[in-house]
């Protein structure tokens, strides 16, 4: 396992973590005990990032984890997110970046995550209705009440993370970045780089697609999480070109599509910390195994353009 910092000003930690919407079952049931024996094996393998929601199966995510470490938090840097709250019912999702809010949250992420305080909080830049200002200031206020220890965005605008940083240091921003979907503005992520901030890349697999295992046009489960992205679905195999010279140049260099999707991330830069979800052990190594590769400049700079912009085709901004 290679180490890096989460931003300039961050804890130490893996330079993969491990994600959880996988284990929450976005993409297929998961059973208790085989989550917690893949979460165990990660942090075996020397993951020390370990990434959630609270809106992940509502809430369920968030106690798998909290069990899963529970005589080890020592070894793990936790994050989860305020904001945003599970489906309702009728399928929509309850955004609320109140104060008030983001504080009850926070509460109840403790609570079902069994610890005393969240490593990294991230504000889900959502709500709209809510200045920025004041979602951070109460932010603010839960770290020097010892709730949190560090505070992040997941998703938001450049302007957002300018009024934010102004109120307290943010220390990470969470958005979807990969070889496949950068849906990033370059100016945010300029931003990012010049303010020390770490990039936290949600979905750095597209959701199963790097891999080279799962079709954009696949017949999907009920209740799978692809079903709603519409870059999957039929009509949707122009991508795949763009997956051919991912599995060409990895071929060439004897890796797999995955792997060497996750290399290009590492080779990003120093504060890109990919988050992959996986339900399996199996995948959880080859993932893992990325650490190893090199990648030299000129293939991570071929790889930047293999893909063509999804245009106004983004996926869903629930990270």
């Amino acid at each position: 396992m290679r180490y890096t910092r989460l931003g300039r000003t961050g804890p130490v930690i893996s330079s993969i973590g491990l994600g959880s919407l996988a284990l929450a079952g976005a993409y297929g049931p998961v059973h208790e005990a085989e989550a917690d024996r893949l979460i165990r094996r990660a942090l075996d393998a020397g993951v020390t990032f370990v990434d959630t929601s609270a809106f992940y199966a509502a809430g369920r995510a968030e106690r798998l984890i909290g069990r899963a470490v529970a005589g080890r938090r020592h070894e793990v840097t936790l994050c989860t997110r305020g904001g945003v709250r599970a489906m309702e019912a009728d399928g929509r999702v309850c955004y609320d970046d109140g104060p008030g809010a983001l504080e009850r949250d926070c509460d109840a992420s403790l609570q079902r995550l069994g610890v005393d305080h969240i490593d990294l909080y991230y504000l889900h830049c959502r709500d709209g209705r809510v200045p920025v200002e004041e979602s951070m200031g109460r932010l603010a206020e839960l770290v020097r009440a010892g709730k949190i220890r560090y505070v992040g965005l997941t998703n938001g605008t450049l302007r957002q993370l300018r009024e934010a940083h102004a109120v307290h240091p943010v220390t990470a921003l969470s958005a979807e970045y990969s070889v496949w979907g950068r849906y990033a503005d370059p100016a945010l992520l300029a931003a990012v780089r010049e303010l020390g901030i770490a990039l936290v890349a949600a979905r750095p697999l597209g959701r199963g697609f790097l891999t080279g295992r799962i079709r954009v046009d696949a017949g999907f489960e009920p209740g799978d999480w692809r079903l709603g992205d519409p870059r999957f679905g039929p009509g949707r195999d122009g991508h795949c070109t763009g997956l051919q010279a991912l599995e060409a140049v990895a071929a060439r260099l004897d890796l797999s599509a995955g792997r060497l999707a996750l290399a290009w991330l590492l080779a990003q830069g120093e504060y890109t910390v990919p988050v992959p979800s996986t339900r399996s052990q199996v995948h959880l190594e080859m993932n893992l195994a990325a650490c190893a590769v090199e990648l030299p400049s000129e293939v991570r700079d071929k790889l930047t353009g293999v893909f063509a912009s999804d245009g106004d085709q983004s996926p869903s901004p629930l990270l």
